[in-house]
């Protein structure tokens, strides 16, 4: 006997299989790019952390530019002690004033 085709049928169940395939590796495409972004985003953090205590640790100059540099300010305040115009008391705080401890 003589077998009826249905082509329409055939053609949605293949189109929505194939538009079910393709949504699911959307999705996946997109969870591996969030994670690789959050991954991206603590290794910044990691790395910003890791930089601060070399940043601290590195001393800033005390003297401006231009102005008398930290050994020509003791060897003044030494000078001026020895001279008898600073007492050990006023030295010793002018000095540690110029070395900023």
């Amino acid at each position: 006997m003589f077998r009826r085709r249905r082509p329409l049928l055939r053609a949605a169940v293949v189109g929505g299989g194939a538009y079910v395939a393709g949504k699911k590796v959307a999705q996946h495409s997109a969870e591996k790019s969030e994670a690789e972004a959050e991954q991206d985003d603590r290794i910044g953090t990691l790395e910003q952390q890791q930089a601060k205590p070399e940043e601290q640790a590195k001393p800033e100059p005390q003297a401006a530019p231009g102005g008398p540099s930290v050994a020509d300010q003791l060897q003044q305040m030494a000078t001026l002690h020895e001279q008898g115009a600073l007492s050990d008391e006023e030295f010793a705080t002018a000095k540690s004033r110029i070395l900023g401890a």
